[in-house]
């Protein structure tokens, strides 16, 4: 039987860029096993050393998740597609009726001209603004995501929630449409509000200028309708749609990846969570993230658009929301795909035997390591120390090749992350070697890598080449 398998891009870097390979298969396994037969830096990706599907892969054929048919086991038929989705962090469930909101809304005769165009749908109308208004919703990360999200939000929705805490970097000005070079190195969540007041005076905005966590997250959330879901890492990922799960919110969720976006509505009183999709984080490092593997600038415009469509139409109590559903879509090719998303019996947080009744440490759920230590990383400062002592050091630059042509450091030699273990043979364990990439995350889980393999001498240089460039050289090209 001859299938198409669709690799997402994300996994794309094993397959030497092809996004969709044909070959003969009689079920799902053995395509599974062929691909990976073929390209063996795949396994690691797919499967767990024991052998198992990664839980936070999930496998489509045709559309249908083939955990709700037979498995690997699922029997395939000349034409099939299967398609690779891995992890990347109906009704008016928001508004309360009137009856239920105390005072009844009212509106300036700006406001009527503001909203103008929506009040003369049919679908809006007074009835539907005055939801609009009496709604809130708690967008968290003023990021790629949240700043298209929340300035269309500001359109109407009376109560925005922002939660962030870090500050704007250049970098950030090619997709969060709401700062500007000025803005470099002020706080986001409150240059976000100022910009929002900006377009709409009659909204509230409220800022939470706070690291999300365990202690936090129910006191927070509680207080809005509507959780939107703009975050860039696992651990706040999986926080958010448990907390969602625990207080009853609808979670609209989005995430980019280069050219790709996936977005949904996981909402447990109606559909599935985020957990019936992905019960398992990926292995840190498995899975790049956008500062590693970039993203279009355009592309969280489309996504963080689409979470503000549906966080109105929630509140609207219109159309047919993403609960259930999964969007894809590709930049490149300018498509839309729609998956169906099915509850999890046997989910922890939101089955009927739910175990997960309470927040739980999520950096450890994730695997998320702490530091090396002192012993194992080494200053930018340090570093052009022993360069300029003339000492015998090994600089290994672990990006991508892309990466190292933007800039990199003198003599620094190339080994993508994703290389080292079939080029291990090329470094010597008996040198110094300071192995370094963006910000210092791949590196440091290449120095785990390496001093596994009895390269004690390898160490990490903290912070990467941006704080390279940040220390010691600002001639350097920064990215």
């Amino acid at each position: 039987m001859t299938v198409t398998i669709i690799i997402p891009t994300a996994l794309r870097q094993h397959t030497d860029d092809e996004d969709e390979l044909k070959l003969n298969a009689r079920t799902v396994s053995d395509a599974l096993k062929e691909l990976v037969t073929s390209f063996p830096n795949l396994r690691r990706h797919l499967y767990s050393e024991s052998g198992r599907l990664r839980n936070f892969i999930n496998i489509y054929l045709n559309e249908e998740d083939i955990r709700y048919k037979e498995g690997e086991s699922t029997a395939l038929k000349d034409g099939d597609t299967l398609m690779i989705i891995p992890a990347i962090a109906g009704g008016a469930h928001a508004a309360a009726d009137d009856e239920e909101q105390g005072e009844k809304v009212s509106f300036s005769s700006s406001e009527f001209a503001r909203y103008s165009r929506h009040l003369i749908m049919p679908e809006v109308g007074l009835e539907g603004q005055s939801k609009l208004k009496s709604a809130s919703v708690l967008i968290i990360g003023a990021g790629g995501l949240g700043t298209p999200s929340s300035t269309y939000l500001a359109a109407g929705v009376g109560r925005i929630g922002i939660v962030d805490f870090d500050t704007i970097e250049k970098s950030n000005l090619h997709r969060q449409v709401l700062y500007s070079e000025k803005d470099i190195g002020k706080g986001k969540a409150e240059i976000a509000r100022q910009r929002l007041l900006e377009i709409n005076p009659n909204v509230s905005v409220e800022v939470h200028k706070v690291r999300l966590d365990s202690t936090n997250a129910l006191e927070i959330l509680g207080s809005y309708d509507i959780i939107m879901d703009g975050t860039d890492n696992f651990p706040t990922r999986y926080l958010v749609n448990d907390a969602c799960v625990l207080l009853g919110k609808p979670n609209v969720y989005a995430s980019i990846f280069r050219f790709e976006g996936q977005a949904s509505v996981f909402y447990a009183r109606e559909g599935p969570c985020y957990r019936c999709l992905y019960p398992e984080p990926p292995p840190p490092g498995l899975v790049p993230s956008c500062a590693e593997g970039g993203v279009l600038g355009v592309l969280p415009g489309i996504m963080g658009s689409i979470q503000a469509v549906e966080a109105i139409d929630l509140i609207l109590g219109k159309g047919k929301p993403l609960i259930g559903r999964l969007v894809l879509f590709d930049a490149l090719d300018m498509t839309f795909k729609e998956l169906k998303l099915r509850k999890n019996p046997n989910c922890l947080v939101c089955g009927p035997n739910a175990t997960v009744t309470k927040l739980i440490d999520y950096e450890a759920f994730c695997g998320v390591e702490e530091g090396l230590g002192e012993e194992l990383e080494v200053s930018p400062k340090a570093l052009k120390g022993l360069i300029d002592d003339g000492r015998e050091v090994v600089v290994l630059d672990v990006r991508e090749p892309f990466e190292y042509e933007i800039a990199h450091l003198n003599n620094a030699k190339l080994i993508p992350l994703a290389q080292l273990a079939g080029r291990v043979n090329e470094l010597d364990t008996a040198r110094p070697i300071v192995v370094y990439c963006h910000t210092g995350q791949r590196s440091a889980q290449a120095v785990r890598f390496l001093n596994g393999l009895g390269f004690k001498k390898a160490k990490n240089l903290k912070g990467g080449i941006k704080a390279w460039g940040n220390e010691v050289d600002p001639t350097i090209q920064m990215y």
